[in-house]
């Protein structure tokens, strides 16, 4: 008697990464694949079972610009943007191009090894961070404590996600593996937030380390490092173009007050290959 092998759906995928934040990206512009959920976004998150990623990156049409990039954090979690995934997928685009994000329009352009990005202008209303209740944003009277570890007053900015930045003596000795979670769940932050701890390292030069919401720890955050030079650029503490260092690498930031952010950097490819959707869809059900 013969038997028939149950159906499957190879989907392919590339991993990406910028500065070591890495992605999965899966390209939906041309043929449509099956509904990506959080259950099973955070299957092929995971770095023992899964594929492993800080980001999914989903490509699909838009009626609007040139196409969509939906953000799916390892937790499954939706994010607005992601400006290192954004270079990653310039770099696959391989032309200029305007896309759709949850955080609203950004423009792609190319060039060897990365690509520079315009995110769009930061916000800063406390109700577009968006904040539980009005503040002011840009030195927030409040603070946070955890063991010997306290960051206060730091300034929200939201581009594309939710930021928000402190200025510290020395980034790299604050334990955000214990605080950045403690920050990013506080009722302040109805949608979470992203926690940057930076200092200063010249007049135009920040060293920054950054607790992802819904990724936890990473080698880089291009959106943080958006938010962090315009915060640093605001209180007076550099000035444009600014250099943030990241565990990851370096990354260039520009903007003026009124004006949209820029951001260079490199991107590459690390691999391709396939998964079979419906070990992750099944799954997901269990």
């Amino acid at each position: 008697m013969h038997r028939c092998a149950p159906v499957t759906q190879a989907i392919s995928f590339i991993k990406m990464h910028g500065l070591g934040n890495d992605f999965v990206v899966l390209d939906a512009r041309a043929a449509p694949l099956p509904a990506m959920t959080p259950q099973v976004a955070r299957g092929l998150g995971d770095r023992r079972t899964g594929i492993g990623f800080d980001q999914l990156v989903l490509l699909e049409p838009s009626e609007t610009h040139a196409f969509r990039m939906r953000i799916f954090n390892a937790d499954g979690s939706e994010a607005g943007a992601c400006g290192n995934a954004a270079r990653a997928v310039a770099l696959l685009h391989g032309e200029p191009a305007v896309i759709e994000t949850g955080g609203g329009p950004i423009a792609l352009e190319p060039h060897e090894g990365g690509a520079q990005v315009d995110m769009g202008a930061p916000r800063f209303d406390w109700d577009a961070i968006p904040l539980a209740y009005a503040m002011d944003s840009s030195a927030m009277p409040v603070g946070w404590t955890e063991g010997e570890c306290s960051l206060d007053n730091p300034m929200a900015v939201n581009v594309g996600n939710p930021h928000a930045v402190f200025f510290v003596d020395d980034a790299d000795a604050v334990p955000l593996e214990t605080i950045g979670p403690v920050i990013e769940h506080d009722p302040l932050f109805p949608e979470r937030v992203n926690v940057n701890v930076a200092s200063l390292a010249g007049p135009d030069h920040l060293r920054l380390r950054v607790w992802e919401r819904g990724a936890g720890l990473t080698r880089a955050c291009g959106t943080g490092a958006c938010a962090t030079a315009v915060a640093a650029i605001r209180r007076g503490l550099v000035h444009s173009p600014v250099r943030v260092t990241l565990p990851g690498g370096d990354l260039e930031i520009e903007w003026a007050p009124g004006g949209t952010i820029l951001m260079r950097g490199p991107a590459a490819e690390s691999y391709r290959g396939t998964f079979d959707w419906d070990d992750y869809s099944a799954r997901a059900q269990v």
